[in-house]
């Protein structure tokens, strides 16, 4: 018979001395189902999920209907695996507490990029700061394919005077593609500008962001 529990803690205490990146991809996958399928082998399960949705970043964007397509996972496993992307995001956000004054495009940029870790759709956010420029909130405004149908002047307005803020960051995302924005994106920017104004409220910038790159446009002088 395998040991499987002599197996799990072995994985347990690697993980404790030498960290995650000691792992490839399928084990760090396997440990994590060692906390959602309790007393089972989760190597093949491991496996055939890899196999299934191609890379570990699609397991962990898979929906929760398709994860329970793979024979031998349950609803608990599933539950956990979605949960991931939203637990990287939360964690990515949380380490700016405290920290998040942003005065140039460089650090707007990288505040707004943990707002899109592993999001595979877009989405537009906008995010609120004082008149000192520290961050008060991140707001979802929309999601989905974003277009100036999606993103309501009255909804950007209605934010910013709920949560006081006194300037904005624009931002959304194109996921696996360019940042370049599009005439449709400098449209959408001069008219949510416009709207803020009447409420004065300064947007500092529009950012896209894709993966690790981003295109600021106040950096293009766009707004």
């Amino acid at each position: 018979m395998v040991d499987h529990r002599g197996h799990r803690q072995r994985m347990k205490d690697r993980f404790l001395s030498e960290g995650m990146d000691a792992f490839s991809v399928f084990q760090v996958l396997e440990m994590l189902l060692f906390f959602g399928v309790p007393h089972k082998d989760t190597n093949g399960l491991a496996h055939a999920l890899l196999e299934r949705f191609g890379s570990l970043s699609g397991v962990f964007n898979a929906s929760h209907h398709e994860l329970l397509e793979v024979p031998g996972l349950g609803p608990h496993a599933a539950t956990l695996i979605c949960m991931v992307p939203g637990l990287a995001r939360r964690y990515a956000t949380d380490r700016w507490k405290d920290k998040t004054q942003i005065t140039d495009s460089k650090k707007a940029a990288a505040y707004a990029a943990s707002l899109f870790v592993g999001v595979e759709y877009e989405v537009f956010y906008m995010i609120c700061l004082d008149s000192q420029n520290h961050v008060i909130m991140p707001v979802l405004i929309s999601r989905g394919t974003i277009n100036e149908a999606m993103v309501y002047p009255r909804a950007i307005i209605e934010n910013a005077l709920r949560h006081k803020a006194s300037v904005v960051i624009l931002t959304h995302n194109h996921p696996g593609g360019s940042t370049e924005p599009s005439a449709a994106d400098a449209h959408m920017t001069k008219r949510l500008t416009a709207a803020l104004e009447t409420i004065s409220v300064n947007v500092m910038d529009h950012i896209i962001i894709a993966g690790k790159n981003y295109t600021s446009l106040a950096e293009k002088r766009m707004l």
